[in-house]
């Protein structure tokens, strides 16, 4: 078979936009429950419990997408995955519309989990795989800037309906991307390098690779990297920030429309980071990023706790937030896009999708354990000694970045597994 012709510059940018909609949809449908929630508790009368299982809902929804799309990726292509993708983000969004009870807004929210957990390991490998070495690092960022600029919408969604308390408006809103979504995926290219080993599924000697692939030793550092990182930017406490920031400012004695114009400006701080993150990506490079990232989380971490453990004042909401705002900057310039880039690149082409699947689901199943014990841990035993933990974690992932993790800037993917084997 000759060579898949890569996508034109013309062709390539338009099917970057199209499918880096996914993780707009996927920063939205995280970042959306979290005004969403301050409302849906009252109409449903939820428990703290019932609160975290409506968070964790789509947490454990997307760890069973991250888990399930690899295979279909490889059999069936990226481009068919990711039509399934945006036709399960538009049914969930309409099913958590429609939500009546507890009950069937978890359900929703489990079939979104389907869709964003999908998205988080299909749409960073189709990227990678269509774009030239040079622009990979940015091409995959472009997915984190828009899943940051999901969060933003979203916040600013909460922020409009937060006068009229409606939440099933805020859900409403996300139908709009996930149409557009929808219907760009049937024109996208499929990607050259799945086209390049596109199965003959059934032959014998593709099956035995397969099933070395785990066994070759630049998948068992590959792994050891992804999976490592991808439980330090859950555990590190990421998304305690992006679905509880109201919740948070709101136990510092903030009414709930104030607490989402807290929400809304660290949304900003986060896209503006992660933008600002693009060019350093392919030109500091990956390692200096995750370190300056790891090392600023641990510290705001830290005063964060500090900030907390005293009572709620005007000085002590304004570190707070202080804190907040640099945990989030720090967060969205380092561990949050190259973490997603890293799973991307590490592996060698039989085993890709499904590693960049395991990396997504260790990623979701720390996020689900985070969103589920977030608020009980931090009723029991303070939110303080919550976000001391989360600092611990990073200062950890500082080490391990230091000790593991190579550079792969500016380097062929084959170039990159060459070095995981000599390694």
């Amino acid at each position: 078979m000759p060579p898949a012709a890569p996508p034109t510059p013309g062709r390539l940018g338009a099917a970057t936009a199209v499918v880096a909609l996914g993780g707009l949809l996927f920063g939205f449908d995280t970042g959306v429950i979290s005004g969403a929630l301050l409302f849906l508790k009252e109409d449903f009368a939820l428990t703290s419990f019932q609160e975290g299982t409506v968070i964790s809902a789509l947490l454990f929804g997307a760890a069973l997408g991250a888990l399930g799309s690899a295979r279909p990726a490889d059999r069936f292509g990226r481009k068919r995955v990711l039509v399934a993708v945006a036709a399960t983000f538009t049914l969930g969004l309409a099913a958590a519309v429609t939500a009546r009870d507890f009950a069937s807004m978890v359900a929703a929210r489990t079939i979104l989990g389907l869709a964003v957990g999908s998205a988080s390991t299909v749409v960073p490998l189709y990227l990678a795989e269509i774009a030239p070495p040079r622009l990979r690092g940015r091409l995959v960022t472009a997915n984190q800037v828009l899943l940051t600029v999901g969060i933003l919408v979203s916040y600013l969604v909460n922020l409009a309906f937060a006068g009229s308390a409606d939440w099933r408006a805020m859900f409403a809103v996300g139908l709009i991307p996930s149409a557009v979504m929808l219907l760009g995926t049937f024109f996208i290219p499929e990607s050259p390098e799945w086209l390049r080993r596109r199965p003959d599924a059934r032959t014998q000697s593709r099956t035995k690779a397969a099933a070395k692939a785990p066994a070759h030793p630049a998948v068992r550092r590959a792994l050891l990297i992804g999976l490592t990182l991808a439980a330090v930017q859950q555990f590190g406490g990421i998304n305690s920030i992006i679905y509880y920031a109201p919740s948070i400012m709101a136990r510092a004695g903030l009414p709930a429309s104030d607490s989402i114009q807290y929400a809304v400006f660290i949304g900003v701080v986060n896209v503006v980071m992660t933008v600002a993150a693009v060019p350093l990506i392919d030109r500091a490079g990956r390692r200096p990023l995750l370190l300056f990232s790891l090392a600023g989380m641990a510290v705001s971490l830290v005063t964060l706790g500090a900030a907390m453990s005293v009572p709620a004042g005007p000085v002590t909401n304004v570190i707070a937030l202080i804190c907040m705002i640099t945990y989030v900057g720090s967060f969205a310039i380092g561990l949050g896009p190259v973490f997603w880039i890293l799973a991307a690149e590490l592996f060698p082409p039989e085993a890709r999708a499904r590693g960049g699947a395991l990396c997504a689901l260790v990623n979701w199943a720390a996020n689900f354990v985070v969103g589920q014990l977030f608020l009980p841990v931090a009723d029991a035993v303070g939110v303080s000694w919550v976000f001391w933990t989360f600092a611990a974690v990073a200062a950890g992932g500082l080490v391990f970045v230091g000790r593991q993790v190579p550079e792969t800037k500016n380097r062929s993917l084959a170039d990159i597994q060459g070095d995981l084997v000599l390694r």
